[in-house]
């Protein structure tokens, strides 16, 4: 029996390991990169003729920066798409990554020179249109490019990955390019600092040029890290001695410039979920009936200073107590170690609110009552058309005598130009001029069925 039962689990053992064997070799196949893999220098290739800033690419930067500029100006997120689609802005970055993985130094120093040469272009171009354009409004699109957040980062990330997966193909022609230049949105940050630039609001380029470093080092790391996956052979010196100096180049190049961008993303992480965990904190235990909050501010610790979670609330004061036992809930969201500020209106602040609404009140109705006297007046003066189709042959069925009809509606003015009735102008052309035509029965009839009194009948000969 022992031996049976031996025999028993050894048979189960290779049964789960062929299956586990099968399915690691299935999941290698579903996941491999190498079909339709290109091979290294052709991609290489295909990455420097991208680097190049010079002639049409030079061109269409500056085309794609002014429509982005508009789109920006305008508000219009289809736009500032566009832009983003014929914008070649993701040579350099990408070249940048490819050249830090296969030990490239020239091809390194040419991405750099290009990026720099594609930034001082793009913001050259967006400072003078924000210039000499009359529209300089702080729109939505323009705000949204001015503050960095993890998902800026998360998504310069998986779209430089996505990236540089396809230019290590042999097909190119696929939309994943054109998906990871809308994705990561980096012409958009140069335009708003451009912005910043031309209407003196210094804020606003910081931040966007925050946002396009973030995604720069971000999309370069993405690449950086795939080709090292697809173990591209690196460049090989003759000169042995020149080789470890560009090593070591190349080494604290990545470091001075990967080292910081990886702490400031996670310091955006931390911030994000700091202001996540608050705005929990602050639905539940803030959830008042005849007090709301209208302001929440965020602020997360620097340096010596702890965080801050700031309230404005309305309505109904709470008192000391509420506020000290929704401080003492803090601790139960992680938030022990902020600080909590509530500022509320007092009881005459509540009255001078409530008196406001009432203002507001008054005034909305005294608007409704304009309009309402201002459409009775449109409608009173407004000139109409008759359905003379329908009433040509109402009038044919009720008299025989009548040919032919002719309706205007229009306005009575008198010789200070002051409007009148709405009167109705009738002209009938007889079957028989010699038979008479029933007037007053026309004119009671055309009051009734036009609903307008003041009717003029004119009986041609």
């Amino acid at each position: 029996m022992e031996e049976n039962r031996t025999d028993d689990t050894q048979k189960v053992k290779r049964s789960f390991s062929a299956w586990l064997g099968e399915l690691r070799e299935f999941m290698k196949g579903r996941f491999s990169l190498d079909e339709d893999k290109a091979q290294r220098d052709e991609v290489v290739a295909s990455v420097s003729k991208g680097v190049e800033f010079r002639g049409v690419n030079l061109w269409v930067l500056i085309f794609a920066t002014m429509i982005a500029s508009l789109g920006l100006n305008v508000n219009s997120a289809a736009v500032i798409i566009g832009a983003m689609l014929i914008s070649p802005i993701m040579g350099p970055i990408m070249g940048v990554g490819l050249a830090l993985g296969i030990n490239d130094f020239e091809l390194l120093k040419k991405s750099l020179r290009n990026l720099a040469l594609m930034f001082i272009v793009a913001i050259i171009t967006s400072t003078v249109y924000f210039f000499i354009s009359p529209l300089s409004s702080n729109s939505s699109e323009l705000l949204a490019r001015t503050v960095p957040t993890t998902y800026d980062v998360l998504i310069a990330l998986f779209g430089g990955l996505a990236g540089i997966v396809a230019q290590t193909r042999q097909d190119r022609t696929s939309t994943v390019i054109p998906g990871v230049a809308i994705a990561t949105a980096l012409i958009p940050p140069l335009c708003t600092a451009g912005f910043g630039l031309a209407t003196g609001q210094f804020r606003f380029f910081i931040g966007a040029f925050y946002l396009f470093f973030i995604n720069s080092v971000f999309i370069a790391l993405a690449t950086y890290a795939m080709v090292r996956f697809l173990q591209y052979e690196k460049k090989v010196f003759i000169d042995k001695v020149r080789e470890r100096t560009v090593k070591r180049l190349m080494m604290v190049i990545t470091l001075v410039t990967f080292i910081p961008s990886v702490v400031i993303g996670f310091h955006m992480v931390r911030v994000s979920l700091f202001e996540a965990v608050a705005d929990k904190y602050v639905s539940q235990v803030f959830n008042f009936p005849h007090t709301r909050v209208i302001e929440c501010n965020k602020h997360y610790a620097q340096g010596k200073n702890p965080s801050q979670i700031e309230l404005l609330l309305v309505g109904e004061p709470l008192g000391e107590e509420v506020i000290e036992n929704a401080r003492t809930q803090m601790r139960n969201f992680g938030l022990e170690e902020a600080e909590l500020v509530v500022r509320q209106a007092n009881t005459e602040d509540k009255v001078d609110v409530v008196s406001l609404q009432k203002s507001y009140q008054e005034l909305l109705e005294e608007k409704n009552r304009r309009i309402g006297e201002m459409s009775s007046q449109l409608k009173r003066y407004r000139v109409t058309n008759v359905e003379v189709n329908d009433i040509s042959r109402e009038v044919g069925a009720m008299m025989d005598n009548i040919g032919a009809i002719s309706l205007t509606k229009g306005i009575t003015f008198d010789v200070e130009g002051t409007p009148g009735d709405t009167t109705l102008v009738c002209v009938v052309t007889p079957r028989d001029s010699a038979l008479p035509v029933d007037r007053e029965t026309l004119i009671r009839w055309l009051r009734i069925r036009t609903k307008v009194e003041n009717v003029k009948l004119f009986v041609e000969p």
